[in-house]
């Protein structure tokens, strides 16, 4: 999953848990079932589980370009500096 499909993951998943959670608390109170309203707002849980869990193909639109194990000789890893400030001697 590219980092564009984890934004849209993290947004989908807030909406559907928000939406679902609207939606099984008007039923509840509407059907006045609190075990009506756990039921809905669980399988709405589960939905979004399926939804937004799974790496779908949908949320691998941008791809990074990693790269290539050749390159990397080329571009060494930068080394620390050394620091202006030596170490303090104890006398003893």
């Amino acid at each position: 999953m590219d980092w564009q499909g984890q934004k849209l993951v993290e947004q989908l998943m807030q909406i559907m848990l928000v939406s679902f959670a609207v939606v099984a608390f008007a039923t509840g109170y509407a059907l006045g079932s609190f075990r009506m309203m756990l039921l809905i707002y669980a399988g709405g849980v589960v939905l979004t589980t399926l939804i937004t869990v799974p790496n779908w193909p949908f949320f691998n639109r941008h791809p990074l370009k990693w790269l290539d194990p050749s390159a990397v000789d080329k571009h060494p890893k930068p080394q620390l500096a050394n620091s202006s400030s030596k170490k303090k001697s104890i006398k003893k």
